[in-house]
């Protein structure tokens, strides 16, 4: 299976992805913002960094490359697609995913090991976790608060939409503890965590964040 990865300028975290997606079994492709073409991939990963040295918002303005607007299209059209911290603002700021993504509450930039619940494991990223599985990935940001208005918070509830939340410690005020969430039909998931960099026992808190690709390459078989 061929799992694009998009490099933004300002992207950190397109190696780290290629590389998950590589030891999970998959065939990583490499994607640049400013093209047009998917290079016929069957899912896609936003990766994590500062695109566009977060001016604007962070992710404002890489939601609007022209890449960009092929994701959109397809992944109304069902195509997975995965965003990674920054990825996940790019994905809130395209309109792919709902709320968006601030300050943190304390003002200052969060890194440390953070564990997760498992809330959904029936999303395109999910199916090799389970509901209510403790999973130890690493967070990384500044702006990784997770806000919405009170009434599109008690739709993502009602609609079961939160994937996952972190425990043991909120690290950026996020409401509702929302570390991660995903589109009405579970293809698309954004998370401000980064599972790219919890795949090997050598370099990383656990191995827990291989689940996402290995996940992906399942639900692409059976799509």
């Amino acid at each position: 299976m061929r799992i694009g990865v998009i490099t933004f300028p300002g992207s950190l975290d397109d190696v780290d992805a290629a590389r998950a997606v590589r030891l999970a079994g998959g065939e990583p492709v490499a994607l640049w913002h400013a093209d047009h073409d998917l290079k016929d991939v069957d899912a896609v990963v936003l990766p994590g960094g500062f695109s566009y040295g977060d001016y604007l918002r962070a992710g404002a303005i890489a939601a609007r490359a022209p890449l960009m607007q092929d994701v959109v299209t397809r992944a109304r059209q069902g195509l997975p697609v995965l965003g990674i911290c920054n990825g996940f603002q790019v994905l809130c700021e395209a309109g792919l995913l709902p709320g968006a993504l601030t300050r943190n509450s304390h003002l200052h930039f969060r890194n440390r090991d953070q564990v997760l619940r498992v809330e959904r494991d029936d999303t395109s990223w999910t199916g090799d976790y389970a509901q209510g599985q403790r999973i130890v990935i690493p967070v990384k940001n500044g702006e990784g608060r997770y806000v919405a208005a009170p009434a599109d918070l008690d739709r993502l509830e009602a609609e079961n939409r939160v994937v996952f939340r972190y425990v043991d410690g909120n690290p950026n005020g996020s409401l509702r503890d929302i570390a991660g969430v995903t589109s009405e039909n579970g293809r698309v998931v954004g998370l401000m965590p980064h599972p790219e960099h919890a795949i090997e026992d050598l370099t990383g808190p656990s191995t827990d964040g291989l689940g996402f690709f290995t996940s992906v390459l399942k639900a692409v078989v059976t799509a």
